[in-house]
């Protein structure tokens, strides 16, 4: 922890909590409570509630923020219906994602959209050189960061959960889809998105109100989950964090995420990602898996027979899953699924095998 970090309007409830905190992005952050094994248990088979205010919120409206938005994003903007929720990127002149970002269509001409914690000032820099070259009239943003507060309920009972606490039931929504309620008699913004590879809600709030929800949904089941349960449940659902299995120097396609880059229209970036697209790539994102609790971690080589063929980008004992996983990149040729590669774990030699992803999909209920 410093001094000079950013603190959530939850700091004094998780310190209350005996949350260990940790720097993360710019901000003090729990990284756990009783114990990352235990959150992640909580979240798969019930309830988990993380303090997720460190991500952005970003308001952009008038009437040129969709065309601004359709510039700077790679998913269609134009086509999200008011209501709706998108995941995508914000990539740069080659490719390289800035951050990816979910975006909420509140409005016609009004969007919410949700940067990582790191990123923030970084994607409002990008955004404002592009209002400044290409869209100097007609669309404004707004940075309600600091003045709101992000709640992450995720788990199979979270619906039923906030079916109890909300005027309207939340259970109704459909993925990637928003609302305006009252939880408890407090105004909420719920959007059922998350990052956890599990059903749930993510809740925007006056940051005021921030203490208030947390205590009502934790006397209502919701165990308190930090960033390293986090962290591991989004590993399992094979799902990329920023300054690991994507950056500026990594490109959508790369990463396996052709699926929220449309090469229908035109963006920053959009000629190089066509090219990819259409050519290949020399390097893929790949799944790994090995028996055991010692995982790979960032960083550590991968070996195709003693030979270095890619790098780790994140790993972890998955306790899902009772075994260790990973991701990393790989020169395209060895990205086959069921290829048998090695890693070098602090100078040992351990065999992986490469896995599609995700690792855990949730079952149907």
């Amino acid at each position: 922890m410093t001094t000079s970090n950013l603190r959530t309007p939850l700091y004094t409830t998780h310190v209350s909590l005996g949350a260990r905190i940790v720097p993360f992005g710019g901000w003090d952050m729990p990284v756990q409570y009783s114990g990352i094994l235990g959150e992640v248990a909580a979240v798969r088979t019930a309830t988990g509630l993380f303090d997720v205010s460190h991500m952005g919120r970003l308001y952009i409206s008038g009437p040129r923020a969709t065309e601004f938005l359709d510039w700077v994003l790679t998913g269609s903007v134009e086509s999200l219906r008011v209501g709706r929720a998108r995941y995508c990127m914000i990539c740069n002149e080659k490719g390289g994602v800035i951050d990816d970002t979910i975006f909420y269509r509140l409005a016609e001409d009004r969007y919410l959209l949700i940067p990582n914690a790191g990123n923030r000032a970084t994607v409002v820099a990008w955004f404002q050189r592009w209002l400044d070259d290409k869209f100097p009239i007609g669309c404004v943003i707004e940075d309600r960061t600091e003045a709101t507060a992000l709640l992450a309920l995720q788990g199979p009972a979270a619906a039923e959960a906030m079916d109890r606490l909300c005027s309207e039931p939340p259970s109704s929504m459909r993925p990637f889809s928003w609302q305006e309620n009252q939880l408890q008699g407090t105004p909420v913004l719920l959007g059922r998105t998350g990052y956890t590879g599990e059903d749930g809600f993510e809740i925007v709030a006056d940051a005021d109100q921030a203490a208030s929800l947390w205590q009502t949904l934790t006397e209502h089941g919701a165990k308190p989950c930090g960033l390293g349960a986090r962290d591991v449940l989004r590993l399992e659902a094979g799902l990329p964090l920023h300054g690991h299995e994507i950056d500026e120097n990594t490109t959508p396609i790369e990463a396996g995420l052709e699926r929220f880059v449309r090469f229908d229209k035109e963006y920053v970036g959009s000629d190089v990602l066509r090219s990819q697209h259409e050519n290949g790539v020399a390097r893929k994102l790949i799944g790994l898996k090995m028996p055991g609790r010692s995982a790979p971690r960032a960083e550590y080589a991968i070996l195709n027979q003693g030979q270095p063929v890619g790098r780790v980008t994140s790993g972890s004992y998955s306790p899902t899953l009772d075994t260790s996983i990973a991701m990393g990149y790989v020169d395209a040729s060895r990205a086959e699924a069921g290829t048998m590669l090695e890693v070098d774990i602090r100078g040992r030699t351990a065999q992986v095998e490469v896995t599609p992803l995700p690792f855990y999909t949730r079952p149907r209920r």
